[in-house]
């Protein structure tokens, strides 16, 4: 099954941000994909994080929902939206949601992002607290590729890929990482974390991110990949809008599990 992790520089024009995920799409449409990801906040990198609220959308309403369930529906592929900002019940915050879309355009799965980052080195801070609701609840779903193969697709963002319970709990195939991971903590640390959740869950990473500098200052890490059980990078984009393109074998993921059975000696 070929799976693409689609890497963007997102600004502060919803309407253009919105375009440019959709030409990705459909994009990787053409070139045979069966699963596509967008990275964290493909709508919207705003100039505060207030911005958020301005756009948050309702379950089943809203262009950049729109825009996903029509992008699956003409492209015949599995569409996960990245994020998207959610409309919550709690006053001046709102949801960090991954939304997924099946071949027919239809939503087969909502995860909001459970754990919230915070950070401060002296020049950069960032608090999502102030403005997010953190989601309570793993999720996973199923996913039956074109030539009947079923996967068990895990939901993750970002800040989560820090946390190796929740993969644990979701015992997933395919592990989706959308991301928007700062240029500093990403150089550091984005590449073994990704590999560790790969190697330890035997599972494929499939990592879209937001890679450059943005319009309003901040500039995050990039290096989109794909990762297999064994902990290889199969493909990968540094920085800059694209697709990282690439087969996800099945029988590689068989094998892992079978030539060292890690996931069966586990103890705890």
């Amino acid at each position: 099954m070929k799976a693409a992790a689609l890497q963007m520089v997102s600004g502060t024009d919803v309407p253009h941000n919105l375009a440019t995920a959709q030409a990705l799409l459909q994009e990787a449409a053409r070139q045979g994909a069966e699963l596509a990801v967008l990275p964290e906040y493909f709508c919207l990198m705003g100039q505060r994080d207030s911005d958020k609220l301005t756009w948050a959308e309702q379950p089943g309403h809203g262009p950049m929902q729109q825009m996903l369930s029509q992008a699956a529906r003409e492209g015949q592929m599995w569409v996960v939206g990245g994020t998207i900002p959610m409309a919550t019940e709690v006053p001046h915050k709102v949801a960090n949601t991954t939304l997924v879309f099946n071949p027919a355009g239809e939503p087969v799965a909502r995860y909001d992002k459970i754990h919230l980052f915070r950070f401060n080195n002296g020049h950069e801070r960032y608090d999502e607290a102030a403005v997010l609701v953190a989601g309570q609840s793993p999720v996973s779903f199923q996913l039956e590729s074109r030539n009947g193969q079923r996967l068990t697709v895990g939901l993750s963002v970002c800040y989560d890929l820090r946390f190796p319970e929740l993969y644990r709990l979701l015992a997933a195939d395919l592990l989706l990482v959308p991301a928007a991971f700062t240029y500093t903590t990403g150089q550091a640390h984005w590449d073994v974390l990704l590999r560790a959740r790969a190697i330890e869950n035997q599972a494929f990473v499939l990592a879209s991110a937001q890679g450059g500098l943005h319009n309003n200052g901040r500039q995050t890490w990039g290096h989109s990949m794909v990762i297999d059980p064994w902990g290889r990078i199969l493909a990968q984009q540094a920085e800059g809008k694209g697709i990282v393109m690439t087969e996800l074998d099945m029988s590689v993921l068989e094998h892992a599990r079978t030539r060292l059975p890690a996931l069966q000696h586990r103890v705890f």
